[in-house]
């Protein structure tokens, strides 16, 4: 069996950042605009009325401070409240693949590689911009990867842990010399950005990871794949129903029920001790412990979600250099968010350091990836 490695990592930064001082502006306006055309039902009590929000609301409920997107002016118009994006034609490439290889591009130089020595693309994404033709299989057509195969999978914000683990197996088992994983997350076109709750969580980005035997790895930055565990758990405690068969149903396209939707409280009190009791137990079937861990790369979700994690992993609140944060400045970006870090948060890191890569989400999905620096 072959020893496998992370020998690159690639990052595609949306182009526009929303400010929480502006999402504010646009929602206060909407809000304002609907109390307004509907305060007769609203004195009757058949319609409630919305409550304004507030940066210091934002900052306390997430630590998020700005988010990336792909399309702004849609997103902060009251009047629509959702990104804007123009059609494209089929024979154009898609808007997840134009993301998905951008980010590819930058781990492929990362790692030293060419196209040529790819075997395997996995597009990775909480959501998919359709059905079919697989998004993996666009993007190794427009990276010029002529050999091979290409697949989609979706464990929303644990795809890219997931897929990690498709990866290293299909190295270590020699059915693939070297795998691009691509995790292009348009998340701001699956966000009710009208719902106060969540209307500030996501943001737009895409990732990428070379995953590759150790004998043909030569780039500096090299992280060895010591193991990989995956669970999930059904739960509807976070989802969204869109999909072709919406339109079958005759739903209408503002439906909330069509868009992201989570019940907070529940999912901090019950993903919180699972994702720490995971990493406690795939730890310890390797013989370690959270003591010997140097670094955390964890889901950036929520910066509540990561302090009582790491309190419950170290027995104190986590610094900044044991568990990085990055959801101040991209936001929630689903199965991105951990990779985010791993990439901007490990290349100062000496030989023989340790670290996990964990995510956790909906369904609920959980999956951590135990890492030593070559």
């Amino acid at each position: 069996m072959n020893r496998v490695v992370i020998s690159g990592t690639g990052l595609f930064t949306a182009p526009y950042s929303i400010s929480n001082e502006e999402l504010v502006i646009s929602f206060n306006a909407y809000v304002r605009r609907f109390n307004a055309e509907n305060a007769a039902r609203i004195a009757t009590g058949e319609v409630a009325a919305l409550e304004e929000s507030s940066v210091e609301f934002i900052e306390k409920a997430s630590g998020i401070k700005r988010r990336s997107v792909m399309e702004k002016e849609g997103i902060l118009d009251p009047w629509r409240m959702r990104p804007k994006f123009a059609p494209r034609a089929n024979s154009e490439l898609s808007l997840q693949a134009e993301m998905a290889v951008a980010a590819g591009r930058d781990a492929l130089t990362s790692a030293g590689k060419s196209p040529a020595d790819i075997d395997l693309v996995i597009c990775a994404a909480s959501i998919m911009q359709r059905p079919y033709p697989a998004m993996a299989i666009e993007v190794q057509n427009a990276l010029g990867i002529a050999q091979g195969a290409a697949f989609d999978m979706n464990v929303a914000c644990s795809s890219a842990t997931f897929a990690l683990e498709m990866a290293a197996n299909a190295v270590r088992c020699g059915t693939a010399r070297a795998v691009l994983i691509v995790n292009p997350e348009v998340c701001s076109a699956q966000l009710a950005w009208k719902d106060r709750d969540c209307h500030f969580i996501f943001g737009d980005v895409a990732t990428a990871l070379v995953v590759e035997k150790t004998e043909t790895a030569a780039a500096p930055n090299q992280w060895e794949i010591l193991g990989t565990k995956l669970v999930t758990s059904f739960t509807n405690n976070i989802r969204t129903n869109a999909g072709f068969l919406s339109y079958c149903e005759d739903r209408d396209p503002g439906d909330r029920d069509q868009f992201f939707i989570q019940e907070g409280r529940k999912v901090f009190k019950e993903v919180c001790p699972m994702a720490a009791a995971h990493i406690v137990a795939h730890l310890n079937a390797l013989g370690l412990k959270p003591a010997d861990m140097r670094r955390f790369w964890l889901h950036q979700a929520n910066i509540a979600m990561n302090q009582l994690i790491g309190r419950r992993l170290l027995g104190h609140e986590a610094s900044a250099d044991e568990a990085p944060v990055i959801l101040d400045e991209f936001a929630n970006t689903a199965s991105a968010g951990s990779i985010i870090a791993f990439h901007g948060h490990s290349q100062e890191l000496k030989a023989g350091d340790l670290g996990v890569i964990c995510s956790f989400g909906a369904g609920y999905s959980i999956g951590s990836v135990v890492v030593k620096k070559v």
